[in-house]
């Protein structure tokens, strides 16, 4: 952890939720007692049919929601497409832009998470730009280098850390069980946090939560969260129950 950096937890739900399972959230919202608001701030990004809904059930309990993807544009004739600024309207404070997922199954270049990143931060919302490297990738010794090519295409100018949120996902690690080691963790998140000081001066990149994504769950969550600069989890399956979710909150409040 960073101890000047207040960490945050946030769970993105993928394309799982209907309204019965807003009792998910507000179980989380139970558990979210005052000793814990006190050390770790909450997230929870729903499908965009429950963001509404979600927001406003979890304003009483401080716990923020976020939109899982934005569109780059502001209005228009784009079919299908959800904008920032609506997902702000729908009580959002995040947005994720990036995700491997996105990035693999829907082609997103980094100009276009750039692209989302900075139409996020447009509509008052903090982008979470996710960044990480295949298995391929990381055999190959390749895994810096890419993800220091993704954060130099994605990341906003003049990003602070009021304004911005990295989540570091092995694309490798998600949804397989599989983690990095410690060791691995540690390096890539300092080199995340040394690259953000090159693109935005190392006084703002300082103040950047970076979180771990990748198959977080209560068993490794306190060894991930005690690595240098982990400021936080981006939770994928872990966020749908609600204890887990928690159990994930209290290591990193330690």
């Amino acid at each position: 952890m960073t101890r000047s950096i207040r960490p945050l937890v946030a769970g993105n739900w993928k394309m799982n939720g209907l309204k019965a399972d807003l009792a998910i959230a507000a179980q989380a919202a139970k558990g979210y007692d005052t000793a814990l608001k006190q050390a770790v701030d909450l997230a929870i990004c729903p499908p965009a049919t429950l963001l509404f809904a979600a927001s406003a059930a979890l304003i009483g309990a401080r716990i923020a929601t976020g939109g899982q993807d934005c569109s780059t544009q502001d209005s228009g004739a784009f079919t299908g497409e959800t904008s920032a600024a609506m997902l702000a309207d729908a009580g959002a404070d995040f947005c994720i832009v990036g995700h491997s997922e996105r990035r693999t199954l829907h082609g997103e270049t980094n100009a276009t998470v750039k692209a989302k990143a900075e139409a996020a931060q447009k509509a008052l919302l903090v982008p979470i730009v996710c960044v990480g490297e295949t298995r391929d990738e990381r055999e190959a010794g390749k895994a810096l280098a890419i993800v220091k090519k993704q954060l130099r295409g994605s990341v906003p100018d003049g990003s602070t850390g009021a304004t911005l949120v990295v989540a570091y996902e092995p694309v490798w690690a998600i949804g397989t069980g599989l983690t990095p080691t410690a060791a691995d963790v540690a390096e890539m998140h300092a080199a995340i946090r040394t690259e953000l000081g090159r693109l935005l001066g190392k006084a703002e990149a300082a103040g950047v939560r970076l979180l771990y994504g990748g198959s977080v769950k209560p068993a490794n969550a306190a060894e991930l969260m005690n690595v240098a600069h982990v400021d936080g989890a981006l939770v994928g399956g872990a966020s749908l129950k609600a204890e887990d979710f928690l159990a994930i909150a209290r290591a990193c409040a330690g």
